[in-house]
């Protein structure tokens, strides 16, 4: 069974992210989306609620398991007997920092491959930071995130 781990932070997971997903699930026999836990960088939701929100946005991909993990990703790849590590490009500016993190990912473990699948044109521009700035602000986002995302969005930043 071919397993490839989709990492990242996911705060939150944006329709540009259930993109590559989607793409990336029809490649592999098993996706695992690996929610990062990095105690350096602040989050709006938790790991449990990341989790939860990824895990109904993914539903309907039946080969895709969500949970979170902290340390190295090359560790959680050999820990979950994972090939390979899917990422994402948006634009070339992501590029030299995707690079980086795959040279160092292939120095520690040689044996786990990187793909890079780039963003539909139409997702090019989505972030999560951009998604959170927007939500901040009441813009719409409808188009952004799935309807339960936006729903916990606005649950975050207008309920008190």
């Amino acid at each position: 069974m071919r397993v490839a781990i989709y990492p990242g932070s996911f705060d939150p997971f944006t329709n540009g992210h259930c993109d590559i997903l989607k793409r990336a699930a029809g490649l592999f026999d098993h996706i695992i989306v690996g929610v990062l836990v990095n105690p350096s960088k602040s989050c709006l939701f938790s790991p449990e609620e990341r989790v939860e929100m990824i895990s109904e946005a993914a539903k309907d991909i039946l080969n895709v398991r969500v949970i979170h993990f902290n340390g190295l990703l090359v560790d959680f790849c050999h820990q979950t007997k994972a090939c390979a590590i899917i990422r994402g490009l948006r634009a070339v500016s992501d590029y030299e920092f995707e690079m980086q993190m795959f040279s160092v990912n292939h120095q520690l473990a040689k044996d786990i491959e990187t793909i890079f699948l780039m963003s539909s044109p139409r997702y090019s521009f989505l972030s999560s930071s951009i998604v959170k700035e927007v939500a901040r602000y009441k813009g719409d986002i409808s188009k952004m995130v799935t309807p339960l995302i936006e729903e916990k969005l606005k649950e975050k930043f207008y309920s008190s």
